[in-house]
Protein backbone atom coordinates (compact mmCIF):
# COMPACT_ATOMS: atom_id res chain seq x y z
CA UNK A 1 0.00 0.00 0.00
CA UNK A 2 1.65 3.55 -1.23
CA UNK A 3 0.85 7.02 1.14
CA UNK A 4 -1.80 7.69 -1.01
CA UNK A 5 -3.32 4.62 -0.39
CA UNK A 6 -2.69 4.45 2.83
CA UNK A 7 -4.28 8.18 3.77
CA UNK A 8 -7.13 7.50 1.55
CA UNK A 9 -7.98 4.13 3.64
CA UNK A 10 -7.06 6.42 7.29
CA UNK A 11 -9.53 8.99 6.17
CA UNK A 12 -12.46 6.47 5.39
CA UNK A 13 -11.88 4.91 8.58
CA UNK A 14 -11.93 8.18 10.55
CA UNK A 15 -15.14 9.17 8.94
CA UNK A 16 -16.65 5.57 9.55
CA UNK A 17 -15.91 5.86 13.76
CA UNK A 18 -16.98 9.59 13.24
CA UNK A 19 -20.57 8.63 11.46
CA UNK A 20 -21.30 5.44 12.43
CA UNK A 21 -22.28 6.20 16.50
CA UNK A 22 -24.10 9.29 15.26
CA UNK A 23 -26.21 7.38 13.21
CA UNK A 24 -26.54 4.93 15.84
CA UNK A 25 -27.85 7.96 18.16
CA UNK A 26 -30.22 9.31 15.76
CA UNK A 27 -27.74 12.51 15.31
CA UNK A 28 -25.61 12.44 11.85
CA UNK A 29 -24.39 15.45 12.62
CA UNK A 30 -22.04 15.45 9.06
CA UNK A 31 -24.91 14.71 6.85
CA UNK A 32 -28.08 15.62 8.23
CA UNK A 33 -29.86 18.95 9.56
CA UNK A 34 -32.26 17.80 12.00
CA UNK A 35 -31.95 14.44 13.63
CA UNK A 36 -35.85 12.92 13.92
CA UNK A 37 -37.53 12.44 17.28
CA UNK A 38 -38.00 8.37 18.31
CA UNK A 39 -41.34 7.61 19.80
CA UNK A 40 -40.38 6.66 23.64
CA UNK A 41 -41.00 3.55 24.49
CA UNK A 42 -43.63 2.69 27.11
CA UNK A 43 -41.61 2.17 30.47
CA UNK A 44 -44.31 -0.33 31.74
CA UNK A 45 -46.44 -3.07 30.36
CA UNK A 46 -49.68 -1.81 28.38
CA UNK A 47 -51.75 -3.18 31.21
CA UNK A 48 -49.41 -2.65 34.05
CA UNK A 49 -51.85 0.37 35.55
CA UNK A 50 -54.65 -1.57 35.66
CA UNK A 51 -57.55 -1.31 37.16
CA UNK A 52 -56.75 2.04 37.53
CA UNK A 53 -55.63 3.05 33.33
CA UNK A 54 -56.69 -0.15 31.44
CA UNK A 55 -54.51 -2.05 28.64
CA UNK A 56 -56.33 -0.69 25.37
CA UNK A 57 -56.35 2.60 26.41
CA UNK A 58 -52.93 2.65 27.11
CA UNK A 59 -52.68 0.79 23.77
CA UNK A 60 -53.92 3.17 21.95
CA UNK A 61 -52.94 6.36 23.94
CA UNK A 62 -49.50 5.60 23.23
CA UNK A 63 -49.47 3.75 20.02
CA UNK A 64 -51.73 6.06 17.97
CA UNK A 65 -51.79 9.33 20.13
CA UNK A 66 -48.38 9.86 20.68
CA UNK A 67 -47.25 8.20 18.15
CA UNK A 68 -48.80 10.52 15.80
CA UNK A 69 -47.68 13.86 17.91
CA UNK A 70 -43.84 12.38 17.18
CA UNK A 71 -44.62 11.53 13.31
CA UNK A 72 -46.26 14.94 12.76
CA UNK A 73 -43.61 17.09 14.54
CA UNK A 74 -41.04 15.18 12.58
CA UNK A 75 -43.00 15.74 9.16
CA UNK A 76 -43.00 19.35 10.68
CA UNK A 77 -39.11 20.16 11.35
CA UNK A 78 -38.52 19.19 7.70
CA UNK A 79 -39.49 22.23 6.69
CA UNK A 80 -38.08 24.32 9.33
CA UNK A 81 -35.44 26.21 7.91
CA UNK A 82 -33.59 27.78 10.95
CA UNK A 83 -31.12 26.29 13.24
CA UNK A 84 -32.04 22.61 14.27
CA UNK A 85 -33.14 22.31 18.08
CA UNK A 86 -31.33 20.18 20.29
CA UNK A 87 -34.41 18.68 22.47
CA UNK A 88 -38.26 19.40 22.30
CA UNK A 89 -37.90 21.59 25.54
CA UNK A 90 -36.00 23.74 23.19
CA UNK A 91 -38.43 24.59 20.87
CA UNK A 92 -41.39 25.01 23.65
CA UNK A 93 -39.03 27.19 25.65
CA UNK A 94 -38.66 29.56 22.39
CA UNK A 95 -42.19 28.69 21.02
CA UNK A 96 -42.59 31.99 19.65
CA UNK A 97 -39.60 31.63 17.06
CA UNK A 98 -41.61 28.43 15.54
CA UNK A 99 -44.54 27.66 13.50
CA UNK A 100 -47.75 25.94 15.05
CA UNK A 101 -47.37 22.97 13.39
CA UNK A 102 -44.23 22.06 15.50
CA UNK A 103 -45.27 24.18 18.56
CA UNK A 104 -48.47 21.93 18.71
CA UNK A 105 -46.69 18.73 18.35
CA UNK A 106 -43.70 19.61 19.68
CA UNK A 107 -45.96 19.82 23.36
CA UNK A 108 -48.02 16.53 22.31
CA UNK A 109 -44.28 15.09 21.97
CA UNK A 110 -43.21 16.04 25.46
CA UNK A 111 -46.16 16.40 27.31
CA UNK A 112 -46.82 12.92 26.97
CA UNK A 113 -43.51 11.63 27.61
CA UNK A 114 -43.97 13.08 31.00
CA UNK A 115 -47.31 11.57 31.70
CA UNK A 116 -46.13 7.73 30.96
CA UNK A 117 -43.18 8.46 33.36
CA UNK A 118 -45.14 10.52 36.05
CA UNK A 119 -47.10 7.15 36.20
CA UNK A 120 -46.21 3.63 37.65
CA UNK A 121 -47.05 0.30 38.62
CA UNK A 122 -45.36 1.04 42.23
CA UNK A 123 -46.50 4.20 42.25
CA UNK A 124 -50.05 6.45 44.59
CA UNK A 125 -50.19 6.71 48.14
CA UNK A 126 -48.72 9.95 49.60
CA UNK A 127 -45.39 11.51 48.23
CA UNK A 128 -42.20 11.28 50.56
CA UNK A 129 -38.90 13.36 50.59
CA UNK A 130 -38.85 17.30 49.42
CA UNK A 131 -42.00 17.22 47.13
CA UNK A 132 -43.70 16.07 50.54
CA UNK A 133 -42.36 19.14 52.37
CA UNK A 134 -42.72 21.64 49.49
CA UNK A 135 -46.39 20.31 48.99
CA UNK A 136 -46.83 21.10 52.54
CA UNK A 137 -45.56 24.35 53.08
CA UNK A 138 -47.20 25.41 49.96
CA UNK A 139 -50.86 24.61 49.86
CA UNK A 140 -51.20 23.18 53.67
CA UNK A 141 -51.07 19.54 53.38
CA UNK A 142 -51.22 16.69 50.85
CA UNK A 143 -55.20 16.84 51.12
CA UNK A 144 -55.36 20.32 50.32
CA UNK A 145 -52.97 20.07 47.11
CA UNK A 146 -54.81 17.03 45.67
CA UNK A 147 -58.44 18.60 45.60
CA UNK A 148 -57.04 22.04 44.04
CA UNK A 149 -55.32 19.57 41.39
CA UNK A 150 -58.63 17.75 40.78
CA UNK A 151 -60.60 21.04 40.60
CA UNK A 152 -58.25 22.36 38.34
CA UNK A 153 -57.94 18.95 35.85
CA UNK A 154 -61.72 17.88 36.12
CA UNK A 155 -63.01 21.63 35.29
CA UNK A 156 -61.01 22.51 32.64
CA UNK A 157 -62.77 22.92 29.67
CA UNK A 158 -62.45 20.85 26.72
CA UNK A 159 -59.05 19.26 26.09
CA UNK A 160 -55.61 19.93 27.75
CA UNK A 161 -53.59 18.95 30.55
CA UNK A 162 -53.63 20.01 34.64
CA UNK A 163 -50.35 20.96 35.96
CA UNK A 164 -47.93 21.04 39.17
CA UNK A 165 -45.43 23.34 38.36
CA UNK A 166 -42.40 24.93 40.51
CA UNK A 167 -42.25 28.73 39.22
CA UNK A 168 -39.59 30.71 41.52
CA UNK A 169 -38.95 28.20 44.25
CA UNK A 170 -42.76 27.83 44.81
CA UNK A 171 -45.60 25.24 43.62
CA UNK A 172 -48.49 26.13 42.03
CA UNK A 173 -51.21 24.44 39.93
CA UNK A 174 -51.60 25.48 36.53
CA UNK A 175 -53.68 24.00 33.25
CA UNK A 176 -52.90 24.25 29.82
CA UNK A 177 -55.65 23.87 26.60
CA UNK A 178 -54.38 21.21 23.99
CA UNK A 179 -50.92 20.33 24.17
CA UNK A 180 -49.52 23.27 25.58
CA UNK A 181 -46.57 23.06 27.97
CA UNK A 182 -45.82 25.22 30.97
CA UNK A 183 -42.29 25.36 29.42
CA UNK A 184 -43.65 27.83 26.55
CA UNK A 185 -42.80 31.53 26.21
CA UNK A 186 -46.17 32.39 24.39
CA UNK A 187 -47.89 31.54 27.70
CA UNK A 188 -48.66 34.26 30.23
CA UNK A 189 -46.15 34.80 32.81
CA UNK A 190 -47.85 32.88 35.68
CA UNK A 191 -49.01 30.00 34.05
CA UNK A 192 -45.47 29.46 33.35
CA UNK A 193 -42.44 26.99 35.22
CA UNK A 194 -41.06 24.02 35.49
CA UNK A 195 -43.64 20.78 35.18
CA UNK A 196 -43.40 18.20 38.17
CA UNK A 197 -46.45 16.26 37.07
CA UNK A 198 -49.21 16.49 34.69
CA UNK A 199 -52.42 14.22 33.92
CA UNK A 200 -53.76 14.08 30.49
CA UNK A 201 -57.52 15.10 30.56
CA UNK A 202 -58.00 14.41 27.15
CA UNK A 203 -60.88 12.24 26.39
CA UNK A 204 -58.78 9.79 24.45
CA UNK A 205 -56.94 9.91 27.80
CA UNK A 206 -59.38 7.93 29.51
CA UNK A 207 -63.20 7.39 27.33
CA UNK A 208 -62.08 4.01 26.86
CA UNK A 209 -62.79 2.91 30.41
CA UNK A 210 -64.63 6.06 32.18
CA UNK A 211 -66.76 7.51 29.23
CA UNK A 212 -67.61 11.13 30.49
CA UNK A 213 -66.90 10.63 33.98
CA UNK A 214 -63.50 11.99 34.38
CA UNK A 215 -63.37 13.02 38.04
CA UNK A 216 -63.51 9.18 38.51
CA UNK A 217 -60.38 9.12 36.06
CA UNK A 218 -58.76 12.01 37.93
CA UNK A 219 -59.48 10.23 41.13
CA UNK A 220 -57.92 6.85 40.13
CA UNK A 221 -54.76 8.73 38.83
CA UNK A 222 -53.58 9.01 42.26
CA UNK A 223 -53.43 5.31 42.80
CA UNK A 224 -50.58 5.82 40.29
CA UNK A 225 -48.35 8.74 40.52
CA UNK A 226 -44.52 8.02 40.11
CA UNK A 227 -43.81 10.21 43.47
CA UNK A 228 -40.28 8.76 42.81
CA UNK A 229 -40.03 10.92 39.27
CA UNK A 230 -41.50 13.84 40.46
CA UNK A 231 -38.62 14.19 43.48
CA UNK A 232 -36.11 13.55 40.93
CA UNK A 233 -37.39 16.55 38.86
CA UNK A 234 -37.87 18.65 41.97
CA UNK A 235 -34.58 17.61 42.79
CA UNK A 236 -32.91 18.77 39.65
CA UNK A 237 -34.93 22.03 38.94
CA UNK A 238 -33.68 23.31 42.97
CA UNK A 239 -30.16 22.20 42.62
CA UNK A 240 -29.44 23.81 39.06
Amino acid sequence: MNKRDFLKTGFVGALGLISIPSLAKGRNLLFSKQKEFILPELPYAYDALEPYIDSETMMVHHDKHHAGYTAKLNAALKNYTGPPPANVKEILTNASQYNDAIVNNGGGFLNHKLYWKFMSPEGGGTPNGPVAKAIQRDFGSFDNFREEFNTAAIKLFGSGWAWLIIQDGKLKITTTANQDNPFMDTLPEDQRGFPLLNIDVWEHAYYLKYQNRRAEYVNAFWNVVNWEFVNKRYDKVTRS
